[in-house]
């Protein structure tokens, strides 16, 4: 008795294995046929409607320069107001000839001329003169205490054709397409955004308008600037002329400064067509400013 349960109970754990060795070859073969799972799709981001919004978001763009500097360049400060007395200092007129400098830009009676970043108006008085009763100096500055003192100083000058105008690296606060020439005097490599303020500018300008800086060289080591208020011709006009300017040329007749001048070449859409003639003929173009 005790053989035939000693038999039957080998036979019946083989039995029990056989049995579970064939479930478990069934399974593996059933896993192997099995199509590889989908990828989880990403949920939809719900935008600020409410509606969900499948579109991946962009990727960030790459900064080309570190925070305060400008195509490579460090972006200088802008001069306080309370360091005002230094665009008045004596020494000025013999180490930038101001008269000279407005004197080679052939400024015209009656033209609208912007200061930009006038500061308390030393230039701006002296354009007012020039452009005369029938012209206008658009003299702007970031710096209200600035804009302050300028309306001062146009006031004790007695002209009246100076309009003090507080604007911001974002807005010019120009009109468009009304103005003349741009000057910008020791003022360019202190804009915050360089692009931004050149768009505003060439926004400004008539169609054939000039835009001057001038700019302390930075090819010259022995102009006594602090190398970030300075700029070489090299590097202006290469922040210059992808915003849609035309070089003109560089004065260096000044005994530290760059004049470089450039302008707003005439856009197509921005000519205006010749108007039909009464009589039914077409009048001719319209005579240059």
């Amino acid at each position: 008795m005790p053989r035939v349960r000693a038999g039957f109970a080998t036979r019946f754990v083989a039995l029990l294995l056989a049995v579970l060795l064939t479930s478990a070859s069934e399974l593996c073969a059933q896993q192997a046929d099995a199509p590889a799972p989908a990828e989880p799709k990403p949920v939809a981001a719900a935008d600020r409607s409410g509606t969900k919004n499948t579109r991946t978001a962009p990727r960030p763009k790459a900064r080309r320069d570190r925070p305060g500097f400008y195509m490579g360049r460090p972006i200088a400060d802008v001069m306080s107001w309370q360091g005002v007395d230094w665009l008045f200092r004596e020494t000025r007129v013999d180490e930038e000839q101001p008269e000279a400098m407005l004197d080679a830009l052939k400024i015209t009676p009656g033209a609208t001329v912007a200061d930009v970043g006038a500061g308390a108006g030393y230039y701006s008085v002296r354009l007012a003169r020039r452009v005369g009763p029938g012209g206008t100096v658009l003299a702007t500055d970031v710096q209200p205490e600035m804009i302050q003192m300028l309306k001062q100083n146009a006031q004790a000058a007695g002209l009246n054709n100076i309009k003090p105008l507080l604007c911001s690296s974002k807005n010019s606060m120009l009109p468009d397409g009304k103005v003349d020439l741009i000057l910008m005097v020791d003022v360019y490599h202190e804009c915050t955004d360089p692009e931004t303020t050149l768009r505003g500018l060439r926004k400004a300008l008539r169609a054939g308008g000039r835009l001057a800086l001038v700019e302390f060289r930075g090819e010259d080591p022995e102009v006594p600037i602090k190398p970030e208020h300075k700029m070489t011709l090299e590097q202006v006009r290469r922040e210059v002329e992808p915003q849609g300017f035309a070089f003109v040329t560089s004065l260096e007749f000044l005994p530290w400064q760059h004049i470089i001048i450039f302008d707003k070449p005439a856009d197509k859409e921005e000519k205006t067509p010749a108007k039909p003639a009464t009589g039914g003929t077409r009048a001719g173009p319209e005579q240059p400013r």
